[in-house]
């Protein structure tokens, strides 16, 4: 296939953007923007690509799985191997040969872990950061230049990606005093005036503007290279198959709400925004509205897939393969048309030739949607401006610019999606589920931890087999379907690698010698779990007590915050660190994220962490994480995690008028108490930790039986300073 390239032009055009400052609107089922807006007309805006002469007879690009159909099934880690594969060296010197291929030209090539929908966790067959550099973290950037190849991560990965990179690659510790960004190197080692390729569909509208203007500072061009990835023509014997398991819908039971009502409140805000029609590209998003679960990206029930909501109408663009009967039906219920996965480019086109307003989320939509839409409304404002020339003779008449499309032709509205705000905020229904399959969750943890303490003992049991046997023993529970993520067993030094992924070839035994940390979750049919143990089988050291004991102390903080209502997260991320920061330590990552129900394990906007710039308020209803940490490189981890949801807190005083949140518990697990230096805890802290072992064992063992009841009532008894 013939390649196509397009580049950002940097020339000055008559489009302009404004931004204005949204307010929250009230609706059926609470969606709401909370953030700034912008809005465009196809005439009137400087974003987007100008087609080079090469590409503007190409059809429409295929922006599907490109790469030929069979199904990816969740596997036990003593099944991860890596597939065989070209060299590093050969890898790097066959994409370099592609950047002088006709149509492509180009001096370095980027390429993100991310899919076509902005995924942290994607199918196997679009890992192609991971091909490309041998790392496997889930968050990462690779950049190839003619003589250089880096990799960007931020503090979870630093000792993984220093294990897994070769010597062909320079690491860029993301976060780091000193380090550049993506386009900050790239303009200290190209000369002026070089060509940058992206796939424009694994770049969101966003982060694609934010790397031309910082390209454009040493006169360097951003390409988009649309109708192949460069990564895909030398990944191509070992490549995995796409997905192609069934879609299953998702019981009204467990959703709460149907998918009508769900569209009927979205259709209200496209009508309060002057909108009509809105494209939904966060698989997850797509699944919440439709009440559909998938099982195309691995421990993510979500299938792939593109969603155009109109006013009066809705197309779903996915493999239709994968649609069965059932859901073919309750889609028809919903008013929702099927269309090919692959067709949504023409789709959007056709949406700015009838003159739609179009509502982008542009923090999630690619930039190769974005510049296709922008560049079918440029198309149409030239046309009419042609025509309207003509029938005023020659005399040139310049249409008006202003907020709206005030002559019927199409426009965009970028404003972050209203359907995150409303997945995030978990009704009744999705609250119950959450809770029960925690409780069933925390059952097959008991008579885990019951068999892995008698294990330890007796005979050699590696970070695999250990995994394994956990996901042995979440699968006999009811309901249970997948992992929520790849589970991190990690022993001694392996723990201070935050999200560590053990392999059969190279894994550590798990002994008494040492702390052992268990970050692991399940996908349940009515709730998603994450949970985090840091545990030692012999006798831990005073001081793995005392970091241990401070980083339980910032959880026991997060969990009793009180807080007044349209609170972001950040200002309560401070509470964890603090009793780690009275001795100097600390950790680096952010103290908890969003989690769905019944979803993605990771899900925004709300979370918990220094990054002060997510000025998302946690409201009633959210659920997040609370998982403090502590870890010495080449030693040992420490994390504890539980999931909480935000409530209405009961206070005596409502000081401006305003309600005060809090939390409440959803994981029911308890803490080793060997661990715990109680001269450090406070009687408040002590009578917590007290108060939430009582709970544990109340709810957690009429779950129970045999060794794995007495491992629970052991484990759960009072402590005394």
């Amino acid at each position: 296939m013939a390649a196509a390239a397009a580049a950002l032009s940097h020339a000055s055009s008559p489009f302009s953007v404004f931004l204005v400052r949204s307010t929250p609107c009230a609706s059926i089922l609470g969606l709401r923007f909370l953030n700034a807006s912008a809005s465009f007309q196809g005439k009137f805006g400087p974003r987007g690509v100008v087609p080079t002469s090469r590409s503007r007879n190409l059809g429409h690009p295929t922006v599907a799985v490109r790469c030929s159909g069979g199904p990816i099934k969740a596997r036990p880690s003593s099944e991860l191997r890596r597939s065989p594969s070209l060299g590093d060296d050969e890898k790097l010197r066959a994409l370099r040969e592609l950047f002088s291929s006709p149509g492509v030209g180009i001096d370095a090539y980027i390429i993100p872990s991310q899919d076509a929908h902005q995924s942290e966790f994607i199918a196997e067959c679009f890992m192609r950061r991971a091909f490309i550099s041998g790392f496997t973290g889930s968050a990462g950037t690779a950049v190839v230049t003619r003589g250089k190849a880096a990799l960007w991560t931020d503090g979870r990965y630093f000792l993984q990606a220093e294990k897994q990179l070769n010597k062909d690659w320079v690491l860029m510790r993301s976060g780091n005093i000193g380090v550049p960004t993506t386009g900050e190197w790239l303009n200290d080692v190209l000369t002026p005036g070089c060509r940058v390729g992206i796939d424009p569909f694994l770049f969101s509208s966003d982060a694609a503007e934010e790397l031309k203007n910082v390209l454009s500072k040493k006169n360097h061009q951003l390409v988009y290279l649309y109708d192949f990835n460069l990564v895909d023509k030398i990944w191509i014997e070992s490549r995995p198959k796409p997905p192609a398991e069934p879609i299953r819908v998702h019981d009204i039971k467990y959703a709460g709400i149907d998918a009508s009502s769900k569209m009927i409140s979205l259709r209200s805000q496209l009508h309060e925004a002057g909108c009509t029609a809105i494209v939904i590209s966060m698989l997850d998003e797509i699944a919440w509205l439709l009440n559909l679960r998938g099982n195309d990206v691995p421990n993510s029930p979500v299938v792939y897939a593109y969603l155009i909501v109109e006013i009066d109408s809705a197309k779903l663009f996915v493999d239709k393969s994968k649609v069965t009967q059932e859901v073919l039906v309750h889609l028809e219920n919903s008013g929702v048309e099927l269309r090919p996965y692959d067709s949504v480019i023409s789709e959007i086109e056709s949406l700015a030739a009838r003159g739609a307003n179009l509502w982008l989320d542009t923090s999630s939509a690619n930039a190769a949607i974005f510049s296709r839409f922008k560049s079918a409304c440029d198309r149409y404002w030239e046309s009419l401006q042609k025509k309207t020339n003509a029938n005023f003779g020659q005399e040139k008449i310049q249409l008006p610019e202003s907020n709206g499309s005030p002559t019927g032709g199409p426009s965009g509205f970028c404003r972050p999606s209203p359907v995150t705000f409303a997945k995030a905020v978990k009704n009744d229904a999705e609250l119950e589920g959450m809770r029960n399959s925690h409780l069933r969750d925390a059952a097959a943890l008991a008579e885990f931890w019951a068999w892995l303490e008698e294990e330890v003992h007796k005979t050699p049991v590696t970070e695999v087999e250990v995994a394994d046997k956990l996901l042995e023993f979440r699968s006999k529970q009811s309901g249970f379907l997948d992992t929520s993520f790849d589970t991190i067993s990690a022993y001694g030094p392996n723990g201070a690698i935050i999200h560590y992924r053990p392999y059969p070839e190279s894994c550590s035994v798990v002994d008494s010698k040492n702390l052992f940390l268990l970050d692991s979750g399940g996908q349940y049919v009515d709730g998603t779990t994450d949970i985090t143990r840091t545990v030692h089988f012999g006798e831990p050291t005073s001081r793995q007590m005392d970091c241990f004991t401070r980083v339980l102390q910032g959880h026991i903080a997060i969990d009793q915050a009180v807080f007044p209502e349209r609170t972001p997260g950040f200002v309560l991320d401070a509470l964890a660190r603090i009793p780690l920061w009275k001795i100097g330590l600390d950790y680096r990552h952010g103290t908890g994220h969003g989690v769905g129900a019944a979803l993605n394990v990771h899900e925004g906007p709300q979370s918990i962490s220094f990054r002060f710039g997510n000025m998302t308020p946690l409201q009633k209803g959210m659920v997040v994480s609370n998982e403090p940490g502590y870890y010495e490189d080449h030693s040992f981890g420490i994390r504890i995690e539980n999931l909480l949801y935000v409530k209405e807190a009961e206070t005596p005083n409502c000081f401006g008028g305003i309600a005060y949140l809090g939390f409440e518990k959803l994981t029911f697990v308890p803490f080793q108490g060997k661990l715990i230096d109680l001269s450090l805890l406070s009687a408040v802290e002590v009578r917590w930790l007290n108060d939430y072992h009582s709970q544990v064992w109340e709810k957690v063992s009429p779950l129970l039986d045999g060794p794995a009841l007495k491992w629970l009532w052991d484990n759960t008894r009072p402590l005394s300073k």
